[in-house]
Parts: structure tokens; C-alpha cells; sequence
């Protein structure tokens, strides 16, 4: 089964900190402590994997993260390693009414955010005698958002628990009494070289007054390949966005004042390279399924290093390389580094990039009605004219679905298939604003 995960995921070997995951005594509690985009997700899933029981056919395992983000990749790379397990995630923001009617069919994985797991205990939704397996992952984030009072709720309602995986970026004093992990092992990874990244980091000095244009310049002379912008506030990310859709660059947005579905939206293209350039709060730094970023670009400093090295990890995942931009002014330095990187050097003018090759289509219709990715790749390549590198990330919502195609053929496939049916019904299709 591990095999054929791993294949399912194009993974041809794991890492350090996955292999020890694996060795650890099925029988014994794990904390796991690694940084950000070490690969922390497959350190619990495949142990996890190999518990499952095939004659179970309620919740067997029971996966509690701090935000949405997080519990839809979670749920996204548990799909993607086939095993034949049915997977469920609930979150703040998803209609109660279609997670309910998901229980009717109980997941031997439920996945989803304190918050939501508890009103579902409250009212009783599900049974919670066959969870087993407990895993708090991200759960030094979900102590800092306040998730306690939940998640202590939560956890004395599993009465069968016999495993318990804590994971979490930071290290930890003490562990939790409410966790119920009492001498568990402890794997960490979190000084390991191997784990960090690889890492060029440089800095851009400038006035006050002239940032904006400076992080223009270098968004310029960078972003043809996937870049991150952080800020500390949700008022900079919106001012830098009226910039650059002022100056004609399109980009997206992501912060916690979001409607969700503009948040989920904002990630999918970035994550199919519609948009190369995501603006965004520290939300972004940890925890979400983005691709392996090239650049990352602190316009506003971080306030301690933990945050720093969080945002940080974003780039240079998984042995890729990456680059950390510092806009600083020029009596500005942050206590956490020792010297200030080299100078990056901007030219007077940057042309604007060249837009994506990449275009969002937007799809009415998802897994509640039946839809999957072959009906999509069917419709656009046998409706829609397409040849297969014409199509680029599908991904199926509840109820709708987002397929990533060509800008130079996007055109004409909304043409060719706007009187086309998919599963017997018309569907609206057209390009995702």
C-alpha cells in the first residue's frame, strides 16, 4: 500500500524525518518537530496508512488542524495516494447540511479545523467509539489561534484513542495535559540541516516613501517565476494590490478577511500559475498547499525570527533552491539577523512582465454533482478542441470546478464548448475572475 502511495504521489524516496516517522512503535505517541515544508504531512499519513482497518466502517482516525487551508491539502494529498479509504473535511465556512449528509457514509479520515469537529460532537453527527488514531498537526499554531478550549473538548470525546501524533514547527517546553500524550517519542528535526532550506537571501534598501515603487520595480524584475509578497497588516495587502492592478499586473490576494471562497479562489491560481503573484499576511506562511516558490518578498519585516523563518519556509520546499528579499529602509535592521545579505540592485525601470501562459476556467459544477476530472479533460479535449498540454491543474470543488488551459486557446474552447453537457446537464463554464 505504502508503494503504491508514494508512486500515486511521485515521490521516489522520502526524507530523513519521513523514514524515522515510519520506524516509530505503531503502539507509541509521536511528536514530531520539523520546520515548515519539510514534508511533515507524509510524516503522519503513512504511518497512518498502514493502521487503517478495511472492516471499519466508521471514523477510524481523526486529523485536527488550525485552519481550512491546511485540512483541504491534508485531504487533497490523502486522496491523491489512492488508497481506497474515504477521506472528509470540515471546516468553518463549509455548509454543515453537506458535511452531514458526508456522515451518513462515515470517512475512516475526518479531517477539519477545532472549531467545526466540536459543533459536530456537539451535535452529535458522528461516532467517535472507533477513532483510534488522534493527530494534532500544526498544533503549536492552533495554541496561538486560541483552538484550546476546543480542541480539550474534542479529545475527551475519544474514548478509544490508542495513538497520538503531535506535530508542530516550533519547539515546546512541555507538552499539554489536555493532549492525553504522556511519554510519547520525539523526533526532532527542527536543527537538522538537511530540513532547512536552500536559501539565497538579499535585501533591497529604499526610502519610506519610495517602498512602493521599489517592491514594483523588483515584483518587475523577478515575477515571471512564482512569488510570495508578505505584509504584516491586511491594509498593506489591499494598498499593494490597488498598485499593481493600478500599473496593469495581475496578482492575488490572501488574507484572513477574506470570504473563503475568495481565499480558496486566490490559492488555486496560484497554484495552476494563472497568477504568478500571491500578496498576502503571515496566513500564508504556514500550512497551505502551494507550489515550490521561487521568491519570497518581505515588504513589511516580520516581528520575531520564528516568523521570519516561517514565511521563509515557504521557499526552497523540499530541497529546492529559493530567494529571500528583505525591503528595508535605510536605517533599518532586524535584530534577527546578524548582518544585512547582499544588495539587490534594481534597474531604473522594469518592464512588466509577460502575463501567465496559464488562464482559470471556471466549471459550475463539482463533486456534489458528479463531476470528476476525466469529465472535464474529456469535454475540453474532445469538445473544447484541446490537446492534453493545453490543460494544465484541474481541481473539483463541491460544487464547482477550476481547470487551468492555455491563454491562447481559452478563447476559443469557451466557444467551442459553451452549448456542451457534462453528465447529461449544461453547465456554465467561463473564464474564473
Amino acid at each position: 500500500m505504502l508503494k503504491r502511495a508514494l508512486l500515486n504521489l511521485k515521490i521516489n524516496a522520502l526524507n530523513e524525518m519521513q523514514e524515522a516517522a515510519l520506524r516509530v512503535d505503531e503502539k507509541s505517541d509521536l511528536v514530531l518537530l520539523s520546520p515548515t515544508g519539510s514534508g511533515k504531512t507524509l510524516g503522519f499519513l503513512l504511518p497512518l496508512l498502514t493502521s487503517l482497518k478495511e472492516n471499519i466502517s466508521t471514523v477510524q482516525a481523526m486529523i485536527i488542524v488550525p485552519s481550512r487551508e491546511l485540512a483541504l491539502q491534508i485531504e487533497q494529498v490523502f486522496k491523491t495516494m489512492g488508497s481506497g479509504f474515504k477521506v472528509n473535511c470540515f471546516y468553518g465556512g463549509h455548509p454543515v447540511p453537506i458535511e452531514i449528509n458526508n456522515l451518513s457514509q462515515p470517512p475512516a479520515v475526518l479531517i477539519g479545523t477545532p472549531g467545526r469537529i466540536a459543533h459536530h460532537l456537539r451535535r452529535k453527527t458522528f461516532d467517535t467509539s472507533t477513532v483510534s488514531t488522534l493527530i494534532l498537526d500544526e498544533f503549536d499554531k492552533s495554541l496561538e489561534f486560541g483552538f484550546q478550549e476546543d480542541m480539550t473538548y474534542i479529545i475527551r470525546q475519544l474514548p478509544a484513542v490508542r495513538k497520538r501524533v503531535l506535530t508542530s514547527a516550533t519547539p515546546m517546553d512541555e507538552i499539554p495535559a489536555f493532549t492525553g500524550i504522556i511519554e510519547p517519542e520525539t523526533l526532532n528535526f527542527l536543527s537538522h540541516t538537511a530540513s532547512a532550506p536552500n536559501l539565497k537571501q538579499k535585501v533591497v534598501i529604499a526610502d519610506a516613501a519610495d517602498k512602493l515603487d521599489a517592491l514594483f520595480t523588483l515584483i518587475c524584475k523577478i515575477s515571471n517565476e512564482p512569488t510570495l509578497v508578505f505584509c504584516n497588516h491586511r491594509d498593506a495587502v489591499e494598498r499593494i494590490s490597488d498598485l499593481l492592478w493600478d500599473r496593469e499586473l495581475p496578482h492575488d490576494i490572501f488574507h484572513g478577511g477574506m470570504e473563503q471562497e475568495d481565499r480558496e479562489r486566490a490559492l488555486l491560481k496560484f497554484r495552476n500559475g494563472s497568477h504568478r503573484i500571491l500578496v498576502t499576511t503571515d496566513l500564508a506562511s504556514r500550512g497551505l498547499d502551494v507550489p515550490e516558490i521561487e521568491h519570497i518578498i518581505h515588504y513589511q519585516l516580520p516581528h520575531n525570527e520564528e516568523a521570519f523563518l516561517h514565511r521563509n519556509g515557504r521557499t526552497a520546499r523540499m530541497h529546492a533552491t529559493g530567494t529571500s528579499y528583505l525591503l528595508l529602509t535605510p536605517d533599518e535592521k532586524p535584530a534577527y539577523l546578524v548582518e544585512l545579505p547582499e544588495k539587490e540592485v534594481l534597474p531604473a525601470i522594469a518592464p512588466l512582465p509577460q502575463p501567465s501562459p496559464w488562464v482559470t476556467l471556471y466549471i459550475g459544477a463539482g463533486k456534489k454533482e458528479k463531476i470528476n476530472k476525466v469529465d472535464i479533460v474529456g469535454l475540453l479535449l474532445k469538445k473544447g478542441g484541446l490537446d492534453k498540454g493545453d490543460v494544465g491543474l484541474i481541481e473539483v470543488l463541491d460544487h464547482s470546478a477550476y481547470a487551468a488551459v492555455k491563454r491562447n486557446r481559452v478563447d476559443g474552447v469557451i466557444r467551442l464548448v459553451k452549448d456542451e453537457k457534462i453528465k447529461g446537464k449544461k453547465i456554465k463554464i467561463e473564464i474564473s475572475r
